[in-house]
């Protein structure tokens, strides 16, 4: 058990370098995306091929089929959030894109049918006052962008939904079999959108190469890798939680790398969105118990 909460702590670590490396580069964000997923995929073919030789009687086209929605959506996702990156402060946004708690519940009961109590629409509503502080802040004292707030939270959406539909998708026989169809997939569809500025990137550039790689390999091969395996084996709840905490190591590194120091009013309205998903993850019900076959009558 403590095995599998330091891999989700380490995949949480690795995405928090995600906004870092993006506003590094000067790589065209759709451009950025595409190239991001596409170094991510070639890098894992090898272990694909391996682990649909192992497991070929128990993978079958249906489950290929179940990957297409989920590319799409992340597809979508790392758009959204390597626009919305660029447009307000690190720590600000990692800290929007990475509030799935509040809206994981919901898609969990859309995809799921898990019912949502009174405490997690309480838990909810307190951190939409919360990142409401924050986009108020942006148009009263500057320091951010109310566009780029907006698109964050767009991206968290689906980041909310990806989450989801990984966890719905736990049964496959290997988790490689899932993640890199998903981003194989996703690169292709981020690929056809970035073509018309494909020209614009510098293949010249060893550094926009670096910055590349960093992307892929970190926040991607690891992070979003490790994040869908603790999908399929902690609550999916505790799982976008504990991601919450990527604001921390972002705003650390922001402030380190870019001298970005947030406002008084940042802190407060991270205290509020806390206190919200606090609320949400302790309302949650506990885990069914599940009784060994011969459990009943044995001596």
């Amino acid at each position: 058990m403590l095995l599998r909460y330091l891999l989700l702590f380490l995949g949480v670590l690795a995405c928090s370098t995600s906004a870092i490396f993006i506003r590094e580069s000067a790589t065209d964000p759709l451009v950025l995306t595409a190239l991001r997923l596409v170094l991510a995929s070639v890098v894992l073919a090898p272990v694909y091929f391996v682990q649909r030789a192992r497991h070929r009687a128990s993978f079958t086209s249906l489950h290929l089929g179940r990957t297409r929605l989920p590319a799409l959506v992340l597809a979508l996702h790392l758009i959204s959030w390597t626009v919305g990156a660029r447009m307000t402060a690190v720590a600000q946004a990692t800290l929007i894109v990475n509030l799935v708690p509040l809206a994981l519940p919901f898609f969990l009961f859309w995809l799921a049918r898990e019912h949502i109590n009174r405490a997690e629409v309480l838990g909810t509503a307190l951190a939409v006052v919360g990142l409401a502080t924050l986009s108020v802040k942006d148009v009263v004292l500057g320091g951010g962008s109310l566009p780029g707030d907006l698109v964050c939270l767009l991206s968290m959406l689906l980041f909310a939904l990806y989450l989801a539909l990984g966890r719905r998708n736990r049964d496959f026989p290997s988790i490689w079999l899932y993640v890199i169809p998903v981003y194989a997939q996703a690169s292709l569809l981020c690929l056809l959108v970035a073509l018309p500025r494909i020209g614009s990137f510098a293949f010249g550039s060893p550094r926009e190469w670096a910055l590349m790689g960093c992307l892929a390999l970190i926040p991607t091969v690891c992070g979003h890798s490790l994040l869908n395996a603790a999908m399929r084996r902690i609550r999916g709840q505790i799982v976008s939680l504990c991601n919450v905490s990527q604001f921390v190591f972002a705003g650390i590194l922001g402030f380190l790398l870019f001298h970005e120091v947030p406002r008084g009013l940042f802190y407060a309205a991270s205290a509020i969105v806390v206190a919200g998903v606090v609320i949400v993850v302790l309302a949650m019900p506990p885990e069914p118990t599940v009784t060994p076959p011969n459990a009943s009558g044995a001596s």
